[in-house]
């Protein structure tokens, strides 16, 4: 109402600087017709405007503004927007300030990732659980262990009904009040699915298959998805407890998804979908914050004009550039800035596994956390060595991970020596991280 305007708008007219910009604000809800609502540290304007009519809109319509100065509000931020377009809701943070905006599109994500559960849970007993303490629980995520389908990997993904729903219930978790089952969970947003444009879906004909025992062979997935209609399928390349199988045509591809998705092949029931093209250069930088060069990737095995040749003739992998930070020309530089320590900044004790990723420049580190977060003995490195035919020391480290709940163990070697410790060890970490 008029009445009701008016009073939030002097309210928080008193925050800015006085009842000549809470005069503002409330002409601005009488020109637009829009409501203020303000609540849990934001303001929403709008949401839905006046006249509105059907569901909000989809997801992918919203940007983060940052940066916005203190001293600006809505009577000067609404205008601008609005030569974007309609506004729906504009939700105003009450701490932001600085001297530029930035903007990006909004992830909107959904979905919360929650490790640390004991792996004997099953789907059910988790999604009862969280939606014991949080709403909007639309479903959970959960996949079985590697080695013994009866048991979780130790995390799950819980989906909301949306942002907002999954942001309450991280503010609600993550405090480390709630301990489902006596255990002390991790929370934190889930990395946001990558988005492949439709015409480039449209021309897969590979196949991501999941949940495979590890004693599966390439061979019997082979002949698995050859019994539809023999021939179809070109290679197949296994990966742990998952595979990607290449057909020769696309409609196949299709047909094939259809009818062995849920099949069971050795006992594991299994989850067939289109694989994900995903630019292995791109996806690199993205996961070690652009480390890995052009260079580096040869060492994991992928392909190139002259790794045919130095296989056959026995010879090693070029190591032109190393891991550990040095870039060969033309890859790309990371950003790495030092900062001035002036007398009486106040330092805090923080823990190396309170940071994100984007803090970690290596694969070594990087495995590291990965172990922690999902409830994992830290990565044990087992050093080997052998000599080149010109008399050079190899080496190769073989990495060990287990799991504390269940004490299974998994090895890792990569197929690559490498003449120093760290870029064995870097390679390594790599190497375990691909297949995990």
């Amino acid at each position: 109402t008029h009445e009701e305007n008016k009073a939030a708008a002097n309210g928080w007219g008193k925050i800015r600087s006085g009842a000549q910009n809470g005069a503002a604000l409330l002409a601005l809800m009488e020109k637009t017709g829009y409501s203020m609502v303000q609540q849990n540290g934001q303001r929403k304007f709008g949401g839905p405007p006046p006249g509105w009519e059907g569901p909000p809109p989809p997801r992918g319509c919203e940007v983060f503004v940052g940066k916005i100065p203190r001293d600006m509000y809505e009577d000067e931020l609404v205008p601008v927007f609005e030569r974007a377009g309609k506004i729906y809701e504009l939700r105003l943070m009450m701490e932001f300030s600085g001297k530029f905006i930035g903007v990006c599109v909004s992830l909107d994500n959904c979905r919360l990732f929650i490790g640390a559960i004991p792996k004997d849970k099953k789907k059910e007993e988790i999604l009862n659980e969280m939606k014991k303490v949080t709403e909007g629980v639309v479903d959970v995520i959960v996949y079985p262990n590697a080695t013994d389908k009866s048991k979780n990997r130790g995390f799950a993904f819980v989906e909301y009904e949306s942002h907002r729903a999954a942001a309450m219930a991280r503010r609600r978790l993550i405090p480390g009040t709630f301990q489902p089952w006596g255990h002390t969970i991790q929370v934190d947003w889930a990395d946001p699915e990558k988005v492949v444009d439709e015409e480039t879906m449209q021309r897969v004909k590979v196949l991501y298959v999941r949940n495979l025992m590890i004693s599966t062979t390439e061979d019997k997935i082979k002949a698995e998805f050859n019994k539809f209609k023999p021939g179809v399928v070109e290679r197949v390349k296994k990966l742990r407890d998952y595979a990607f199988v290449h057909f020769f045509h696309r409609e196949d591809a299709v047909a094939a998804m259809s009818v062995m998705n849920g099949k069971c092949i050795d006992g594991a029931s299994i989850e067939v979908t289109l694989a994900k093209p995903v630019n292995k250069e791109s996806s690199w930088k993205h996961h070690f914050n652009g480390q890995i060069s052009p260079s580096s990737e040869n060492l994991l095995g992928f392909p190139n004009k002259e790794d045919s040749t130095q296989k056959s003739l026995g010879k090693p992998a070029s190591l032109s550039v190393r891991l550990n930070g040095q870039h060969s020309p033309g890859s790309p530089e990371v950003e790495r800035s030092t900062y001035p320590f002036f007398p009486g900044i106040k330092l805090t004790p923080i823990s190396l596994y309170s940071l994100k990723l984007s803090h970690f420049s290596s694969a070594v580190m990087h495995l590291d956390y990965f172990c922690h977060k999902n409830n994992w003995a830290p990565p044990e490195y087992c050093l080997y060595s052998t000599t080149s035919q010109d008399g050079k020391t190899l080496l190769v480290y073989r990495v060990l991970i287990s799991s504390i709940a269940d004490d299974s163990q998994s090895y890792f070697m990569p197929e690559k020596l490498c003449t120093t410790v760290e870029d064995a060890k870097e390679l390594a970490a790599q190497f375990t991280l691909l297949h995990l």
